[in-house]
């Protein structure tokens, strides 16, 4: 068991640092570029906080334990709604200012829905694997294709403005960009590994560990974001990075494991994970619309009471 946690903690470790480096170098080499910093924010940052989940999921499928990857993929969606908006909006309200948010959250809804469909015959095969990392490429081109007809003037602009380095030369973006490459899969490798070793231990299906251990650690990155955002007064980006992680979540953790090793789903995550992920999601959108548009502290505790009944339920059911 401690060398399971042990290995769980440093690839952790290393998948938190090393995501974070990637970014701000990926960040900072685009805006070298003369990248708009709306299109670098629904972009770059948002794909680099799923680095991550991305990565995992790989490691996990190459491993032969897709499992570890389909659960990560749903359970990370489920964290960062329940845990990083709650916990977020508990500590610092967040306020909805930026006319791209709006957006995000049908499109978003979209894609659970066009996912549900590919998996609902029960596998996640490798033509359900091409087609969503194929509706990651839409995705993308419509994040570049948005970013470039939305204002510099919109909120969220002026939020991920402030948060890409502004200084970083071009070579130490390219350094930080290849140490993020190295240290992401070599993270990802040993965190998978001790995952593995946990649920022989406990005796439990990489599903669970996925959409437990894995979910949580995965999604750590967006909970600092989140609430780095919210604390230096930039509400929108503590939104905006949950919505794009968990539509590349969708797409891109789960289409890698369907063209890497295609495998039979868990019934369980049609009947508890996936309906606990399209209710939250639901409820944050209509917690956003609202006149006030802020996630005030008593929705991000309604937000975060879900999720810990969710992991309660998950946890008790395996003991």
């Amino acid at each position: 068991m401690f060398l399971g946690a042990l290995l769980i903690v440093v690839g952790l470790a290393g998948l938190i640092w090393g995501g974070d480096k990637f970014v701000r170098g990926a960040a900072a080499f685009a805006r070298n570029l003369g990248v708009s910093s709306l299109l670098i924010g629904l972009t770059i940052v948002a794909f680099g906080t799923s680095a991550p989940e991305i990565f995992v999921s790989i490691v996990a499928s190459i491993k032969g334990n897709p499992g570890i990857a389909v659960g990560n993929a749903i359970g990370s969606n489920i964290t960062n709604v329940g845990l990083v908006i709650g916990l977020t909006a508990i500590l610092i309200p967040i306020r909805i200012n930026s006319g791209v948010i709006k957006y995000e959250f049908p499109v978003l809804l979209l894609i659970m829905t066009a996912v549900l469909v590919l998996i609902w015959d029960g596998r996640l095969t490798r033509v359900d694997g091409v087609v969503m990392l194929l509706g990651m490429v839409v995705l993308v081109y419509w994040f570049c294709v948005m970013g470039a007809k939305r204002k510099t003037t919109d909120i969220l602009a002026q939020e991920y403005e402030q948060e890409i380095p502004a200084h970083m030369p071009t070579r130490t973006a390219v350094i930080w960009i290849i140490i993020g490459c190295i240290l992401l899969p070599v993270s990802s490798a040993i965190f998978v590994e001790g995952a593995i070793l946990i649920a022989k231990i406990l005796s439990v299906s990489d599903t669970i560990i996925g959409l437990t251990i894995a979910a949580i650690g995965t999604s750590l990155p967006e909970l600092f974001a989140s609430l780095m955002g919210a604390w230096r007064n930039e509400p929108d980006i503590a939104l905006g990075n949950v919505l794009g992680s968990n539509m590349f979540n969708l797409l891109a953790v789960l289409g890698f494991p369907g063209l890497i090793h295609p495998t039979w789903i868990d019934g369980a995550i049609y009947t508890r994970d996936y309906p606990v992920m399209v209710l939250l999601t639901i409820t944050l959108y209509i917690m956003c619309i609202g006149k006030k548009r802020e996630i005030g502290r008593v929705k991000g505790s309604v937000l975060l009471i879900a999720y810990i009944s969710y992991l309660s339920y998950l946890v008790f059911s395996v003991i």
